[in-house]
């Protein structure tokens, strides 16, 4: 019987136009087997209604685009009961693409591809930040809010220099976040600069975690905060940590690895997911859906 692929595309990530690689990686799957129907997305939104609405009656879901076509994707495939959830396969075609350099996906949709039918299928965990889902990272404050503030054609023409230049620029705006935080019962009350509960050794394409501190399946999320400096030695400590990345053993950042965070703050505080937009809210609870999903890598 033959097998049935669903292929949700971008039109707009990366930075070329060419659909080339892309007939070269469907011809991959075709030769494995897979009835093909392609699905290309129009607006925000899109990737996430067609994998709900549709991934249910195929045997292999592919998405093409950048980090957040794969988190629009994997919220659909989430809102659907785990035995009809098919497995994810993923194409990069993003200017950052933070969750294909933390599994080692390879860049050249071709090459996915290839790598993606010959490798066993991994099982991996999936974020859940209230009704909404993520792939790798949810983060709040200094620099996240470039990453769905900077147009789509600057980052398809500048990549990673995108990120960085509007994150200089956004150090006008740096400012503390106070909340009410609780991770795994610790109460870690304070103001933060910058905090982040992820499942990757990259975040934002430009902070990176030692991948011996990081389990994509293990149950666990690591969890960093910035908190505000409060002197001179405190400042110029968490300059070095973040520097020198080393997180864990840093008294000016809080690193832990946790199962479940409940935060509350006086202000609605934005967020992002997976370098997409979500909404602040009074409380936020983001927890762990243990192999949530199969991706082919």
């Amino acid at each position: 019987m033959e097998k049935k692929l669903l292929f949700i595309v971008n039109p707009r990530a990366g930075r070329t136009k060419s659909r080339a690689p892309l007939y070269e990686a469907l011809l991959v799957y075709a030769e494995a087997g897979y009835l093909i129907s392609i699905a290309q997305t129009a607006a925000p939104g899109d990737a996430t209604r067609i994998a709900q609405e549709r991934s249910a009656d195929f045997d292999l879901v592919v998405c093409h685009g950048g980090d957040g076509t794969l988190n629009e994707t994997l919220n659909g495939l989430m809102r659907l009961p785990a035995a009809h959830r098919p497995p994810l396969g993923y194409l990069p075609g993003g200017s950052t693409n933070d969750f294909a350099a933390s599994l080692g996906i390879p860049l050249s949709p071709p090459a996915a591809a290839r790598s993606s039918m010959r490798r066993q299928p991994r099982v991996l965990d999936v974020g859940r930040f209230n009704d909404r889902f993520f792939a790798y990272v949810a983060s709040f404050g200094a620099f996240t809010r470039t990453a769905y503030t900077v147009p789509q054609d600057v980052k398809n023409a500048f990549g990673h220099a995108a990120y960085f230049l509007a994150g200089v620029k956004d150090l006008e705006t740096l400012r503390p976040y106070p909340m009410k935080l609780k991770a795994d019962g610790e109460r870690l009350d304070g103001e933060y600069l910058f905090g982040a509960v992820s499942n990757s050794t990259s975040i934002a394409g430009m902070m990176k975690l030692p991948e011996r501190d990081v389990s994509l399946n293990d149950g666990r999320f690591e969890l960093l905060l910035v908190p505000v400096p409060r002197t001179a030695a405190a400042l110029q400590a968490t300059i070095y940590a973040l520097l020198a990345q080393d997180y864990e053993n840093s008294d000016g950042l809080i690193f832990r690895h946790v199962e479940n965070v409940v935060a509350e703050s006086a202000e609605n505080i934005p967020w992002t997911l997976d370098g997409e937009y979500a909404p602040g809210a009074p409380r936020f609870e983001i927890g762990i859906e243990n192999g949530g999903v199969t991706l082919l890598l």
